[in-house]
Parts: C-alpha cells; sequence; structure tokens
C-alpha cells in the first residue's frame, strides 16, 4: 500500500470538550488498530457516543468522523432491541411476533453470502431479531455495519455475550478484514479482551483519554499491575443492606429445605418451529448454586426466561417453582418476589425512564419502572445500596445517561434489595471492568457462604467459574442438528 495514503487521518477529537470527558488529541489513520481502555464509569460511554455521532454531548472543540465510520455499542443495540418491540404484533397474532427477520438488517445479502458464512449466521437469518441471543444478535450488528460498506468500524465490548469459540472466531476474522483494509477501534474495558494485534493502545482514565500510541510504547502503561483499577464497591457481605422493608418469605410460594426451588423434568424450548433445546432435566435445591455454560444460541437465557415466566412454554413444560407446579392457579408475581434476576432481557426492557435510585427501588415492587411511592424506610434502604455500590453521587441521575456497566450493577442491586430466595443471573458481568467483575463474583462468593440466596449463574468467560459452584449444567451444540440441543447435563464439578 502506498505509505502517504497508509498515513492519511481518518479520525481527529482536538481539544474536545464533552460531557464528562477531555480528549487533547486523538488521531486514528488508515488502517490502524486502536484498542481503547477504560473502566466503569471512567468517560468510555461518552467516547463512544462521540463516535456515533451523538454531538449533543460535545460542547467545544474538533471533532472529525469519517462519513463511513460504523458503530456497534450497547446503546445502538437497545435502540434497535426498542424498535423492534413498537413493531410487535403479539397481541394481533395467535402466536409470538419473532419480529424482522435478522436478514433485514444486512445490505446486500447474497453479494456478501461468504462474509455472513464467515460469521457462522446462515442458520440465523430467518429468525426473528428478538429471536436471537445476545451473541448472535451483537455478531449481527457487526455485519450490518460491514455490508453497508463502512472503512472504518469501532466496536464497544465486541467479545462480551459471545462464547470462547466465537470470540477466537471473531478475532480471527477481523483481523483477516483488517488485512483488506478495515481500520478498527476497540473500545474495552480489560486488558485481556484487547486483540493482541492492536497497532495502537490508549486510556480512559476519569474522563480523560491519555496516553495514546503505539502499541509497543504503550503496552507497558495499561500492564494490570500498573492500572490500579478500582472496584466502585467494595466486597463486604456484612455491610450488605439486608433489611428489607417487606417480608420477602412470605406467601405461599416459599420453599422449605427439603424442596428444589425449581425442578424441571424432560425441559424443551423452541421458537416457532425452531427448537433450542429438549430432554433437559434439571434440579436446583436450596445452596445448590449452579453454573450454565455452552455456546451462543443453546438456549442457556431460554432456561432463564422459563423459569421466570418470561417464556410462553413454561405452562407447557414439567416444571415446579418453589414447590408449585407452574399452571396450577399461582400468580407469577407471587413467584417473582423470591427471585432476584439480572439478564439482557431485563436490561433491554428498562426503556422507561427513572433515576438510579428509583430503578433500585423498583426491585421491591417487581416492576420495570417505579410507579408505587416508597415508604421513608424503603428509600432509605435504596439510599444504603447505592452507597454500597459506591454510585451514591449518581442517585438522581437518569438511569439511561449511565454507562452501560453502572446501569449493570443497579440492576444487580434491584434484584438483591428484597433479600430473593433464587438469584438467576445471566451474564451479569457484561460490560463491567475487570475490578468490578472480580468484586462482584467475589461478593458472590461470600454470599454464597453466608447463604444469603441460591445462584443460578449464566457465563461464557472461564475466569467466571468459582468454587462456590456446586452443579455445572453444560450445554453443547449437537453435531447432527441444526439449531443446538442439550447433549450434556448436571456435570458436577
Amino acid at each position: 500500500m502506498d505509505p502517504d495514503k497508509q498515513n492519511k487521518v481518518l479520525l481527529r477529537l482536538h481539544r474536545l470538550e464533552a460531557a464528562g470527558l477531555f480528549i487533547d488529541n486523538f488521531l486514528v489513520r488508515e488502517q490502524e488498530v486502536w484498542g481503547i481502555l477504560g473502566d466503569t464509569g471512567s468517560g468510555m460511554d461518552v467516547l463512544t457516543a462521540v463516535l456515533g455521532a451523538n454531538l449533543a454531548v460535545v460542547r467545544s472543540g474538533e471533532c472529525l468522523l469519517p462519513p463511513d465510520l460504523g458503530l456497534v455499542s450497547f446503546v445502538r443495540q437497545q435502540e434497535l432491541f426498542e424498535q423492534e418491540l413498537r413493531q410487535d404484533d403479539t397481541d394481533f397474532l395467535d402466536r409470538l411476533d419473532p419480529g424482522t427477520p435478522a436478514r433485514n438488517f444486512l445490505t446486500n445479502v447474497e453479494v456478501h453470502a461468504e462474509l455472513i458464512r464467515l460469521f457462522n449466521l446462515e442458520q440465523v437469518l430467518d429468525r426473528g431479531y428478538r429471536n436471537l441471543s445476545s451473541g448472535e444478535a451483537r455478531k449481527i450488528g457487526i455485519l450490518q455495519e460491514l455490508t453497508r460498506g463502512v472503512r472504518v468500524l469501532a466496536l464497544e465490548h465486541p467479545f462480551d455475550g459471545l462464547d470462547q469459540a466465537s470470540c477466537r472466531e471473531l478475532d480471527q476474522l477481523l483481523a483477516r478484514l483488517h488485512t483488506r483494509g478495515l481500520t478498527l477501534l476497540f473500545l474495552c474495558s480489560d486488558t485481556t479482551d484487547l486483540p493482541t494485534w492492536c497497532s495502537h493502545l490508549a486510556l480512559v482514565r476519569d474522563g480523560v483519554l491519555r496516553h495514546c500510541g503505539p502499541a509497543k510504547e504503550i503496552a507497558p502503561l495499561l500492564e494490570p499491575a500498573k492500572m490500579r483499577s478500582q472496584a466502585l464497591f467494595q466486597v463486604r457481605v456484612e455491610d450488605l443492606p439486608r433489611e428489607s422493608p417487606r417480608d420477602s418469605q412470605a406467601g405461599s410460594a416459599v420453599a422449605t429445605d427439603s424442596q428444589p426451588l425449581v425442578q424441571l423434568r424432560n425441559g424443551f424450548a423452541r421458537y416457532g418451529e425452531v427448537e433450542v433445546f429438549q430432554g433437559l432435566d434439571l434440579v436446583i435445591r436450596p445452596g445448590e448454586h449452579t453454573l450454565v455454560t455452552g455456546p451462543n444460541g443453546c438456549g442457556k437465557s431460554t432456561l432463564v426466561q422459563l423459569i421466570t415466566g418470561d417464556h410462553p412454554l413454561c405452562y407447557s413444560n414439567d416444571l415446579y417453582l418453589f414447590g408449585h407446579k407452574r399452571g396450577s392457579g399461582e400468580s407469577i408475581w407471587e413467584l417473582k418476589r423470591h427471585m432476584g434476576i439480572v439478564s439482557n432481557d431485563l436490561h433491554r426492557n428498562h426503556r422507561v425512564s427513572g433515576t438510579a435510585l428509583a430503578i433500585v427501588l423498583s426491585g421491591l415492587f417487581d416492576s420495570i419502572g417505579l410507579y408505587t411511592r416508597p415508604s421513608d424506610e424503603q428509600r432509605l434502604l435504596g439510599e444504603r445500596w447505592l452507597r454500597w455500590l459506591g454510585l451514591a453521587a449518581k442517585a438522581g441521575k437518569p438511569f439511561r445517561r449511565l454507562s452501560y456497566g453502572e446501569q449493570r450493577l443497579l440492576l444487580l442491586a434491584r434484584a438483591l434489595i428484597k433479600g430473593p430466595r433464587l438469584l438467576l443471573l445471566d451474564e451479569p458481568t457484561q460490560g463491567l471492568d475487570g475490578a468490578n467483575r472480580k468484586a462482584l463474583l467475589d461478593f458472590l462468593e461470600r454470599a454464597a457462604a453466608e447463604r444469603l440466596c441460591t445462584i443460578l449463574y449464566i457465563s461464557h468467560r472461564q475466569d467466571e467459574c468459582r468454587s462456590f459452584f456446586h452443579q455445572h449444567l453444560q450445554f453443547s451444540a449437537s453435531q447432527e442438528a441444526k439449531p443446538f440441543r442439550l447433549t450434556a447435563t448436571g456435570l458436577f464439578v
């Protein structure tokens, strides 16, 4: 390639002041690969907004963005999901509306058939967007940008929500596309998530973009030992605000120590004619903390939806919750009052207005948004939870103006504030930096030791398997059929 062309400046941010972020001088040249690292709440969300051409956050300075810049971010995925919800016709059909087929988000599908094959997404093109797993939706988002011909692509946490094999495949595929002329920016919160082939590195810390330069010069400054990342909250179970103003153990759905919290016999799930899994036997007794792993699209999140009653087949399955068979007359709200939930679905459904404090307090009422006036005692409890998370200063800030990682921590507090018997965590550390991920897992380990709740935990990350898990439910892909089938269950570790 012509050296002069290779040195062409594609993106320039100079003396830029945005909402909580300052950038002195940041240049991206053609065919560079930037790894940009930032902790939860550091200002990375503002940088992502700038790269997404959200100039409303820019107060002053120069912002030169290329017209063919593509961005894949949590905010963009949320906007797409909300658009799909507005178009949901389930109420007018005799079945669930699967939403817009995935292929409709891509440009010139036939022309890009080879690229789609490389992303291993041929089998999901006719599936509705809302039926995609979080990892599949992430890859469709990347393909959406590539098929429209972008030459510069910014990716926020591109490997979050992907299984290990998919992470390796995406890394190799993006490296291959880079050799074909694609300029890349990776926005991550952990050094281990940055591709090893980044040519340039930068750090966002305390609202400033700093240490910008060639990877060989900057890498020593970003070593974990020198990063000094600190979690927003400290792992002290004894300081946990556990005095719930409502008795979470009351009601007819409470399980005794001899009753399983969850019992599923020969479980199955499907979307329309597409089978997700079948033949699943699962029992979770009090204190039997369960880890669930497996490839994207195999049904891990669907299993959570069956348990929470958010999938219509929960009534067709032989499913018992807290000793009661689903569909035997009990209200889903009677059951949910004993569950704490953090999931991608729940996160995406929090599209209502509300402050950080309101979101935490809504957990007392099992609502998305706060519609009941909390008592003074409940309000104080919510404020204590915010202090424990290190987010007290943001109690009055709108939930959707917080960073994705901060939103995730608030949803954890929302799940825990009522002292649930069963805590369902579907990729709860998505969007968190390494320090906060470790703090969360340390807290869960302590919570398990103190028998505060029973945990069902879904993860794609190897570094999240802790010794407090009593059983491991491992989904795997069938070699004979698509979509994925369940081929292994109940593997104890």
